[in-house]
């Protein structure tokens, strides 16, 4: 089993190398989706400290692009819904509407502004009517770049004496070089200058293109997730579904540029017609035939996304500490189909279930 493991030098920006005994990771790995984005706004420097202070082992930016060719992390390049953009009379003539991935989205793109601009924004929660708590953290952050998460994770790792990991999202990489902006370049570039580039790094790189993994494998030997939705197909790659490479045939090929598979949940934990649980499928058990770990995405607490025999209290926004339960029997069901991590938006339950 590949572990990701810390590398004997932490490579700081700006500041010399520093000597450090490697720290495994677990086995099975919490890894904090976009940070505690249940209680703080996503990809925000609160949401990744609070989520490493709960044990998270690994956090999550998800990756775009500046102007100026600057990886930063946000949800998607449209950023309307996660920043203050909207409230700026000095970038309303920034929106518009553009295709990404051949879908029209209309909104302000983090391609048509500089790394300086973006600094000016703050960033709100994403989902406020579900998640009001969070939302009352709205406007007290900046947009974080790629680097100023590696450094966060870095200082956390010399602090607590744990190795924090970092799974990077590379979000639309082929629209982003049709821009002429080369997300595969810039991140080899920072990787590279922090000695992240090897099989033991404590970063796994995402995407659900297939060209970018295929490309990076050839590059460095950081760890790489090839991301597989339920239904359609790679941004890059429209004659392959993502039906394909859940196939045996289809495990032994993305083994071929990929360490692991990054599925949705209902691939490994499927729901009868009326949102039950149902028994799990044997995904797992054939990626790891194939030699690929199993990550799955999102266990998110809210009785929205629970299996309804699971749901609690509030249909929609439950408190977790008062109503707890559901959550972690869902949490328990993936760890028990034999998952070597998941991604979720609450930390403590995810930690607390791990066998």
């Amino acid at each position: 089993m590949i572990r990701f493991i810390l590398p004997l030098l932490l490579v700081l920006a700006g500041s010399p190398a520093v000597a450090q005994t490697p720290v495994p990771l677990p086995d099975r790995l919490v890894i904090a989706h976009r940070g505690a984005s249940a209680e703080r706004p996503e990809h925000t420097r609160a949401a990744y400290a609070l989520a490493i202070a709960q044990g998270a082992d690994v956090i999550e930016p998800d990756l775009v692009m500046t102007r100026d060719g600057v990886l930063v992390a946000r949800h998607e390049n449209e950023i309307g819904e996660t920043t203050d953009v909207a409230d700026r009379p000095e970038f309303a003539d920034r929106r518009r509407t553009g295709l990404i991935d051949g879908r029209p989205v209309s909104g302000w793109f983090t391609e048509d502004f500089t790394l300086a601009e973006l600094k000016t924004l703050r960033a709100r929660e994403r989902l406020p009517a579900l998640r009001p708590a969070s939302a009352a953290f709205d406007g007290a952050e900046p947009i974080l770049t790629f680097e100023e998460v590696l450094d966060l994770a870095a200082e956390a790792s010399r602090r607590t004496g744990r190795t924090i990991g970092v799974a990077p999202e590379l979000k639309h990489p082929t629209h982003f070089a049709a821009l002429g902006l080369d997300m595969e370049a810039a991140l080899v570039t920072v990787l590279s200058a922090r000695g992240l580039t090897g099989a033991d790094a404590p970063v796994l790189i995402q995407c659900f293109e297939v060209g970018p993994l295929e490309r990076l494998a050839q590059r460095i030997a950081t760890p790489r997730l090839q991301l597989i939705a339920p239904a359609g197909a790679p941004a890059d790659r429209a004659d392959l579904p993502y039906a394909a490479l859940l196939t045996d045939a289809g495990l032994t090929r993305v083994r071929t540029y990929a360490t692991a598979i990054g599925v949705e949940t209902g691939l490994v934990l499927p729901r009868t017609a009326d949102g039950a649980r149902a028994p799990a499928t044997d995904l797992v058990a054939r990626a790891h035939a194939a030699g690929l770990k199993v990550i799955a995405w999102t266990f998110r607490p809210e009785n929205l996304f629970l299996p309804t025999d699971l749901r609690r209290g509030d249909a929609a926004a439950p408190d977790f500490a008062a109503q707890p339960g559901g959550f972690e029997a869902w949490l328990t069901d993936g760890w028990r189909a034999g998952l070597d991590g998941l991604f979720t938006d609450l930390v403590p339950p995810a930690v607390a279930t791990r066998p």
